[in-house]
């Protein structure tokens, strides 16, 4: 068997596909799972490392581009469905799931105008032009929020919230301590922009330290600036003598989430599915240009239940942060109260809920079978009933 997932760019995209490929192995162990993306997407580096394979078609995203950019995408759609083309009548895959990114939609839907069963995943509350398209033409659509079921046909659309990688839940602070160098008796400040990094958190931050002098021997922090920023985020460190460890991207993000005590971060929805599995205290700073503002929306479903504290752009400076930080250091019961709500919302079945999906497009051509020692297999036999599939 071999099936697709097509999708990428950043982090928000890649980390859930990566979770959904290693739930589709726990059934089908033996199944060929390729990625399709793009040379300029973080999944062209995260992806080998995770050992997957992975394949690249030219396209770039049509949102928020301006004039030029936009005609110069536009342009580029021709070949992306030819090189999709290419991609998929070599692999011949017996299902293609989309993930959402720059080249999710050109594979989708060449696979599902070449008859291959296809589903697609939209992570936000808001779906972004490329799944509202696709969604006329995909068989199965999985949606994360419940608000995000009316823009799509609702007889194939299913509620699962958003995958988490599985590793994700087995962290541990000690082992996080000795990995990034911190003290396992400090408060830990984690920071993260989002997988590139976020200019305007790198600063708030930075700027915070002068207003947090006097909690200096309480606090360190683990700070992910990506590479832009991190000589200079890393001299203000120094310069203010705070404790901290900081570098371009982390890659243990489940025993750094472990460390924390509290975190400072966008507001992805892929972000969000991780802080409320593993119950982190979060101050949330949406990016305010993300597409359809739905990262502001995603975040304020969190502050307003109580799940998370957040601050706007527009609002974020160092003493907004450090008067917010001051706040949470000296109620700690604050804290115990926002992990308890958030570790309530933690949703760790969305990935299999997602794999059943893909399973029930899958029956309807292949007859699946077990074989020995219960590894899966399929002929063309024909279909077998596994059971209902249920809108979740």
């Amino acid at each position: 068997m071999n099936i697709v997932i097509a999708g990428g760019g950043t982090g928000g995209h890649i980390f859930p596909a990566i979770a959904l490929a290693r739930e589709f192995r726990k059934t089908f162990p033996d199944a060929g799972i390729t990625f399709v993306g793009t040379v300029k997407g973080m999944e062209a580096n995260i992806i080998p490392k995770e050992g997957f394979d992975i394949r690249f078609i030219r396209s770039e995203g049509l949102v928020g581009k301006g004039l030029v950019g936009t005609v110069k995408s536009f342009f580029t759609i021709p070949l992306s469905l030819k090189d999709s083309r290419r991609i998929l009548k070599e692999l011949q895959p017996d299902l293609v799931l989309g993930v959402g990114g720059y080249s999710s939609g050109p594979v989708v839907l060449c696979a599902s105008l070449m008859g291959i069963p296809t589903i697609i995943h939209e992570q936000n509350t808001v779906p972004g032009l490329a799944n509202t398209i696709l969604g006329k033409f995909a068989d199965t659509i999985a949606v994360t929020y419940h608000e995000s079921i009316g823009s799509f046909p609702p007889e194939k659309t299913y509620l699962t919230g958003n995958p988490v990688r599985s590793g994700m839940l087995t962290g541990d602070r000690k082992r996080g301590c000795r990995i990034f160098s911190l003290d396992r008796d400090r408060f830990t400040i984690f920071v993260f922009g989002g997988s590139r990094g976020a200019g305007s958190i790198n600063k708030a931050v930075s700027e915070a330290l002068a207003y947090l002098e006097p909690f200096k021997d309480r606090i360190q922090f683990l700070h992910q600036t990506g590479e832009r920023e991190l000589d200079a985020v890393r001299e203000t460190y120094r310069y203010r003598e705070f404790r901290g460890t900081v570098i371009p991207f982390v890659y243990d993000m489940a025993d750094a989430y472990a460390a924390a005590d509290l975190v400072i971060s966008r507001a992805g929805a892929t972000t969000l599915a991780e802080l409320t599995a593993c119950g982190k205290a979060s101050i949330l700073v949406p990016y305010p240009f993300a597409a359809a503002n739905h990262q502001e929306i995603n975040a304020r479903k969190l502050w307003d239940i109580g799940a998370a504290q957040m601050i706007l752009e527009r609002d974020l400076n160092g003493k907004s942060l450090a008067d917010l930080i001051k706040h949470l250091l000296e109620d700690p019961d604050a804290i115990g109260e926002i992990e308890r709500i958030s570790k309530s919302l933690g949703n760790v079945e969305a990935a299999g809920k997602i794999v059943e999906l893909m399973i029930g497009l899958i029956k309807k051509k292949y007859k699946i079978k077990t074989g020995p020692r219960g590894r899966a297999g399929i002929t063309e036999s024909g279909p077998r009933t596994l059971g209902p599939l249920n809108p979740f």
